[in-house]
């Protein structure tokens, strides 16, 4: 009954526009007030223990080096690309949308930076073009999911820093449901563009042309690679790897691109700090929110019920994504990785599943919160840039919400799809 009252008090204070690291970390300082059951000291202990693990390091820079990819001009070459390699089809702009975002995806790893950038290019394109609002803001919302499970991955580094699971194993999990989930949104919006008959782009194609954007794109597309093998090699650990394409991005953007200037790399710098600040805020307040949790048995009872689960396997995979979709709806995804995410990994390792199939359920199931109300924020984010009302943006999202969950039920039935490639790159 106390976990209940705490719960639906933070759901309430969040939906009443208190910030939700406020939030967190108000609740368990009222319980240690009321209950003087410990110091009052164990709450800032508590956010200094969530915030010293070395792994975050790299959540700055992987944010730093995408905002220098975006100011670099960076993202014009994957509009460029992605037009000739997609923008014929029937919803052209659609599916170009849905491309840019997997290859941002690979450049950024953030759902909320790939919906602010990708849709400040092509929601205001696709609506001159034809296209709803509706459905210009929902396809370039859900496609921002990619950004959280196509490498280099926040959302897997966050959950890796919490769980002790490797990096590199996660990432290389990411990369067949990444691509997956990208062609069934295409699949949805070319059903939907064939019933609106909304554009396509009309210039034949060439093949010549295609070489030439793919060699402007070159750079651009190098550099996930080299994160990449660089991290799964052994080359250079996650933080590194961060390190290192930040110092390549400027390299590109400044003396190759020749887009990026002392003023560009400035508001890189600012909007990576306000960026970071926001994120470690929350990750700091989980970490007394998690402590109270687990102090009313929340966390262990909430892994001992799915696990009573665990000799129907249906049923247990039912309760599992019924868990994950219903938090992601009501909480940042931040801090359903860090409270709920350790839980949910033991529970499902403790009836079979693989870690890297669970970690992957989790971290796209989250991901799809950021699409949902009522917290949604790359939800609300694409709906602003339309200038569209929500429920319209809302209604427009249920054919793509549904082709995610698809992927959560086939991710999870289908262990190869996380497994082929940690396993072809060595992880055990």
């Amino acid at each position: 009954m106390t976990v209940f009252l705490f719960l639906s008090v933070l759901v309430a204070l969040i939906l009443l526009g208190m910030p939700i690291g406020f939030a967190m970390a108000l609740l368990p300082t009222v319980y240690i007030a009321v209950t003087d059951i410990v110091p009052m000291s164990a709450v800032p202990y508590q956010m200094y223990t969530a915030l010293d693990k070395f792994p975050l390091v790299a959540v700055p820079l992987f944010l730093l080096a995408g905002e220098l990819m975006n100011m670099g001009a960076v993202t014009e070459r994957l509009l460029e690309l992605s037009r000739e390699m997609v923008g014929r089809v029937r919803g052209g702009l659609a599916h170009i949308t849905v491309m840019m975002s997997m290859l941002f995806a690979s450049l950024n790893g953030s759902a909320v930076a790939s919906t602010a950038t990708i849709g400040g290019i092509m929601i205001p394109a696709m609506k001159k073009a034809g296209y709803s609002a509706s459905f210009s803001a929902s396809v370039t919302a859900v496609s921002s999911t990619i950004g959280g499970i196509i490498p280099p991955s926040i959302a897997v580094i966050l959950f890796a820093s919490v769980t002790n699971k490797s990096v590199g194993k996660l990432f290389s999990a990411g990369i067949l449901p990444g691509i997956l989930v990208g062609l069934m949104f295409m699949a949805v919006s070319y059903v939907i563009s064939i019933r609106q008959n909304y554009e396509k782009y009309e210039a034949p194609f060439s093949m010549a042309e295609l070489g030439r954007v793919f060699l402007r794109s070159a750079l651009a597309l190098a550099l996930p690679l080299i994160l990449y093998f660089g991290i799964v090699g052994g080359v250079f650990t996650p933080t590194e790897a961060g390190a290192v394409v930040c110092f390549l991005a400027f390299l590109v953007g400044k003396y190759v691109y020749k887009a990026l200037t002392w003023q560009n790399l400035r508001e890189a710098l600012s909007r990576t700090v306000h960026l970071t600040a926001g994120i470690f805020i929350i990750i700091a307040a989980a970490g007394p929110f998690s402590w109270l949790l687990t102090r009313l048995g929340a966390l262990q009872g909430l892994e001992n019920w799915l696990v009573g689960y665990g000799d129907n396997k249906v049923l247990f995979l039912l309760a599992f994504l019924a868990v994950i979709l219903v938090a992601g709806m009501l909480a940042d995804i931040v801090a359903n990785l860090i409270i709920l995410g350790p839980s949910l990994l033991a529970a499902a390792e403790k009836v079979g599943i693989s870690d890297t199939q669970a970690a992957m359920v989790i971290c796209v199931g989250f991901l799809l919160g950021t699409v949902t109300p009522p917290v949604g924020i790359c939800f609300f984010t694409a709906a602003r840039i339309a200038e569209e009302k929500l429920e319209k943006v809302a209604y427009a999202l249920l054919p793509f919400i549904a082709a995610e969950i698809l992927l959560l039920v086939l991710i999870l039935i289908f262990p190869p799809l996380t497994g082929f490639i940690p396993e072809l790159a060595g992880f055990k």
